[in-house]
């Protein structure tokens, strides 16, 4: 079973798309996620032993997708509240597999290993994407990529609905440039998945002697990659981690660490600072006259607006499109651009509540246990970027971002010893 889990990380950001029938697309995580969730509950209540940990972490998972449920109730169109539901239901089971499965620190370093090969694999992948484009052009690479790689990807429905609102290119000072998005939908969900990855990476290079050079090198790459997204919610993201690391951890750092994490961060900020395509997309960042950036403004008023007439159940799951525009159809990108907004909006000020409760307990719980287990400071981290990008973009749709997100959730019901870590 453990290494059925493994096998699953590893697979996650390569994972291709099902086509069960025409026009709907099925990540076939989703469904390996359902099996081992199958065999796991089939070999408990064989064994008459179904462990569940009933603490504040657990609850509130439980209260998120409960919420979700009896939003349905409200939806003016059922059919879309129940493909989101059916979405939500076949990738939270990990959560539950995963708290169970990662037993010991041995087994959590493990899976932290598989997630971090995964990432550079795919991050390398995204570079040669980006690099391409300056040997063979930008319009030969987009074309390539649209109509050969994502398909299998992303499968044909969704691929198509991708390319007709496509985020892949940037405008810097005049100059057009690919985006980097690798195996991903849009450089976004391709950022929040190397923003969680990311410390993770920075946790092996600090507490892995034996491979740290190579573990600097796959840092290195998952960190380019995330910068050649291009995506201002990610930089916003990396930037809050840094702050954080330097408020709240600098003094529990070790003193033989300090010089190389502080030439890790100042290196990082170097780069989201100094004159760059990637400095001046990061500094966009803050311009409210930047079109993008208006945009949003509207987006978030809008949602607000809607929040505010339905406040207690929202709009239904998955029904927010049909609340901005009746003849909106279930492939249009119409949402809120904001994680807290888009949860508050089609499922209510109370299930946003317990969102960011889920970060805040998840955080704490964390915190608490990189007293003893250092990589739980490298996974809060990873939460703090995840929450930060998470005011600009919504990642719980994409499979792949969310079952990542969920299996690091899970790493809080570890009960930590006196075991050293691989």
């Amino acid at each position: 079973m453990y290494t059925f889990l493994l096998i699953l990380v590893l697979y996650l950001p390569f994972q291709l798309a099902l086509n069960p029938m025409a026009g709907v697309d099925l990540a076939s995580v989703r469904v390996l996620i359902l099996v081992l969730f199958g065999v796991w509950l089939a070999q408990g209540l064989k064994k008459k032993n179904l462990p569940f940990n009933g603490n504040g972490q657990t609850y509130l998972v439980l209260a998120f997708l409960s919420l979700n449920f009896l939003s349905i109730s409200v939806a003016t169109n059922t059919d879309w509240s129940i493909r989101k539901l059916l979405f939500l239901f076949s990738i939270f089971p990990i959560y539950f597999v995963a708290s169970q499965l990662i037993s010991s620190q041995e087994r959590l370093w493990g899976v932290v290993r598989g997630m971090v090969w995964s990432g550079t694999g795919v991050a390398l992948i995204g570079i040669v994407q980006f690099g391409a484009q300056f040997i063979f052009g930008v319009k030969v690479v987009y074309a390539f990529w649209a109509k050969t790689v994502i398909i299998p990807f992303l499968g044909s429905s969704f691929g198509e609905a991708v390319l007709k609102n496509p985020s892949w290119l940037v405008n810097i000072s005049g100059q057009t440039y690919l985006r980097a998005t690798s195996l991903f939908p849009d450089p976004h969900m391709f950022s929040f998945y190397l923003g969680l990855v990311l410390p993770l990476a920075g946790g092996l290079i600090f507490y892995n002697k034996q491979h740290k050079t190579l573990y600097t090198g796959a840092a290195s790459l998952i960190f380019l990659a995330d910068m050649l997204t291009f995506s201002r919610g990610g930089y916003v993201g990396l930037f809050a981690g840094m702050v954080f690391v330097m408020l709240f951890f600098w003094h529990k750092i070790a003193k033989k660490y300090k010089i190389a994490m502080g030439f890790v961060l100042g290196l990082g900020c170097l780069v989201l600072l100094l004159p760059s395509p990637i400095s001046q997309r990061f500094l966009s960042s803050w311009d409210l006259k930047e079109g993008s950036n208006q945009g949003r403004l509207v987006m978030w008023q809008k949602a607000a607006e809607v929040i505010t007439e339905n406040p207690l159940l929202g709009v239904g799951i998955g029904n927010y499109p049909l609340a901005v525009s009746s003849l909106a159809t279930y492939r249009d990108p119409i949402y809120a651009h904001n994680t807290y907004l888009d949860i508050a909006v089609e499922t209510g000020l109370p299930n946003m509540l317990v969102w960011i409760g889920l970060l805040v307990v998840s955080m704490v719980s964390f915190w608490k246990k990189a007293k003893r287990e250092r990589l739980f400071f490298f996974a809060l981290v990873g939460l703090v970027i995840f929450a930060s990008h998470s005011l600009v973009e919504t990642a719980i749709y994409s499979p792949v971002v969310l079952t990542l997100f969920l299996i690091i959730l899970s790493f809080s019901q570890l009960k930590i010893d006196h075991e050293k870590a691989s």
